[in-house]
């Protein structure tokens, strides 16, 4: 009888330490979960990655069409299309699909932090924002010293490349999953930076085909 009641003692300690330890698991999970949020932007929005894409493959089309509708005028000494000149017209074309993605994405983002009820600005955010613009800032302004260059072909690679480090910056104050983008952006340059003829299909590849398919990924993962 005492051996029994032994038993059922012993019994009872490996339950209630067993109990313990599965408490102090999940007081972990819950603090390395709180740490996580307060040190990382979590409110970027999956459905942003898929206009901004729709965007880019829209605007990659209209250059396209652009381009192979465009004649050379010998008076002005420049490209046409249509009697416009066709560097302004693919500058109106870039910058409309630059402030949609960007509009889609303040959108997105806000309505999704509403949702979660944290703030959209707050200093995590503002480290990301710094960490994706300064390499962002410095590839816009090479893309446009190699425009000044008469450099075009290399603007395409240059463009992916600075846009994938910018995203492997800012990777490190949000979703990991951005970092891989990244990789793929700098792949896909360094290769359009090979590949003479292929900047608009790059383009569309890098600014629109994969952030459409990183869009929905980050989507079913995270919100729905």
């Amino acid at each position: 009888m005492f051996t029994s009641y032994y038993d059922f003692t012993l019994n009872n300690k490996v339950l209630l330490n067993m109990t313990e330890n599965k408490n102090y698991l999940e007081d972990i999970s819950q603090i390395r979960s709180l740490m996580e949020q307060s040190s990382r932007f979590i409110s970027l929005s999956g459905l942003s990655g898929i206009f901004a894409g729709s965007y880019a493959l829209i605007g990659a089309f209209v250059a396209h069409h652009l381009i192979t509708g465009s004649s050379f005028s010998a008076e002005s000494n420049s490209y046409l299309y249509g009697g416009a000149n066709l560097k302004m017209l693919l500058y109106i074309d870039a910058t409309a699909v630059f402030v949609l993605a960007i509009v889609s994405g303040i959108y997105f983002t806000t309505r999704k932090a509403r949702k979660q009820g944290v703030k959209t600005w707050d200093n995590t955010s503002r480290r990301m924002l710094l960490n994706l613009a300064i390499p962002l800032a410095t590839g816009g302004a090479f893309c446009l010293i190699l425009l000044f260059r008469g450099m075009v072909s290399m603007v395409a690679a240059s463009a992916l490349v600075f846009y994938g480090l910018s995203l492997v910056n800012a990777s490190k104050y949000t979703f990991r999953d951005i970092r891989f983008l990244g990789f793929i952006e700098i792949a896909l340059g360094l290769t359009a930076g090979i590949v003479p003829g292929g900047s608009i299909v790059f383009m569309a590849l890098g600014f629109g085909v994969f952030h459409i398919v990183y869009g929905v990924v980050m989507y079913i993962k995270y919100e729905k």
